[in-house]
């Protein structure tokens, strides 16, 4: 039995939290980064001179990829095998002014190396993106309806079944011109 929570003191979240965030070889920069929260805030919860509020607790587990409980556990358990999220753990990216959602189906760990998403465009729907770092590429297969890519000058339309492969270190936009729902994988290589 957890003897910190039997005594009615809060969880000390501080190793929990280090412990996870190395062994997913992050570092505070990287999880503040990923989870929105601050670096100076990580390290006092890291040295326990500070305890994370529930909203914080929330969006460090979702960015290590845990139940918001292995976070508040100070017990050791063995890695899973197997890791499943259900399809309300995955973190989502609503663009509803712009008609898009993004779900994020990589693990937050590989953020800033691969990752990749589910990208849902409505009817009219875009999602226009800055240049990424140079060297950076995306991979786009559409899954239903059609898209058109638009690099620079050049556009392609991409219809089902289709992947679009494009460098992403230039200004560049996804966008359903059809009637229907678009939805397409979404891959992102950094160099």
């Amino acid at each position: 039995m957890n003897t910190a929570l039997s005594s009615n003191s809060p969880p000390e979240v501080g190793a929990t939290l280090q412990r996870l965030r190395l062994a997913r070889g992050l570092t505070l920069e990287d999880l503040s980064r990923i989870a929105g929260v601050s670096k100076s805030m990580l390290s006092q919860i890291e040295r326990e001179k500070a305890n994370p509020t529930i909203a914080i607790t929330w969006r460090l587990a979702n960015a290590l990829g845990v139940q918001i409980g292995e976070l508040l556990s100070s017990e050791t358990r063995m890695p899973e095998t197997i890791r499943v999220l259900d399809a309300h753990e995955t973190p989502t990216l609503p663009g509803t002014h712009a008609g898009y959602t993004l779900r994020i189906l990589g693990p937050m760990e590989m953020a800033g190396k691969y990752e990749w998403y589910e990208l849902t465009l409505a009817p009219g729907g875009l999602l226009e993106s800055q240049a990424h770092d140079p060297g950076t590429s995306e991979h786009m297969t559409v899954l239903h309806g059609a898209i058109e890519v638009e690099v620079g000058v050049d556009r392609k339309k991409v219809k089902l079944g289709g992947t679009a492969r494009y460098p992403a270190d230039q200004n560049h936009v996804l966008r359903n011109t059809g009637k229907t729902e678009a939805k397409a994988l979404l891959v992102v290589c950094h160099r």
